[in-house]
């Protein structure tokens, strides 16, 4: 594998997030706008990806270069704006799609929040998930020491096993659009004094 280049992401970024976060909640986007179509799940997650102050929007991503070509996405934003960011979300479902929208939150305050992060069929096995998690842990516990969750359905043991590897720890369980999910964080070191 060559060097993987790890950036935020910019509004020009749009198309290439949107293919690589659906991989990992194109069923939840579906849900949410009440259609099974994935190109509908695509048009609307590239929608809000390319504008701003909204929870999927690429100032809240960042995204993994291999020569130049974005091989990876991740959605992380701050729990305690889940409200605020996910308002114009829930005011253009209603309007464009006639359903209600009201979803579980998924996060709260005192915690950076990965909503969601896709690789790229063709490089997944090569570590690059891992790659960008330990980057996020690093930017955000480590370095601005702050705690980092997620949520990871519980029917995903693969994906549980290597969130723990890298220092996440159970802190319980949440329900997100009717699937049960376990709630992972990992937090800054307390130094002992």
């Amino acid at each position: 594998m060559t060097s993987i280049k790890i950036r935020k992401a910019n509004r020009e970024d749009s198309a290439a997030i949107a293919t690589h976060l659906l991989l990992a909640m194109e069923d939840i986007v579906c849900e949410f706008i009440g259609q099974k179509d994935p190109n509908k799940a695509r048009d609307f997650l590239i929608h809000f990806i390319h504008q701003e102050q909204n929870q999927y929007s690429y100032q809240n991503c960042f995204v993994a270069e291999d020569n130049d070509q974005i091989i990876a996405a991740v959605n992380i934003y701050d729990g305690s704006q889940l409200n605020q960011l996910r308002l114009p979300i829930s005011q253009y479902i209603k309007s464009q799609f006639k359903t209600d929208f009201n979803p579980e939150d998924e996060t709260q305050s005192g915690e950076y929040y990965i909503d969601s992060l896709g690789v790229n069929p063709n490089q997944q096995g090569k570590g690059i998930g891992a790659t960008m998690l330990k980057f996020l842990i690093n930017y955000y516990v480590t370095q601005k020491r702050q705690t980092i969750g997620l949520l990871v359905d519980e029917e995903n043991p693969k994906a549980k096993k290597l969130y723990l590897k890298l220092g996440f720890k159970s802190v319980g369980g949440k329900i997100l659009v009717g699937k049960r999910m376990d709630h992972l964080q990992i937090k800054p070191e307390t130094k002992s004094v």
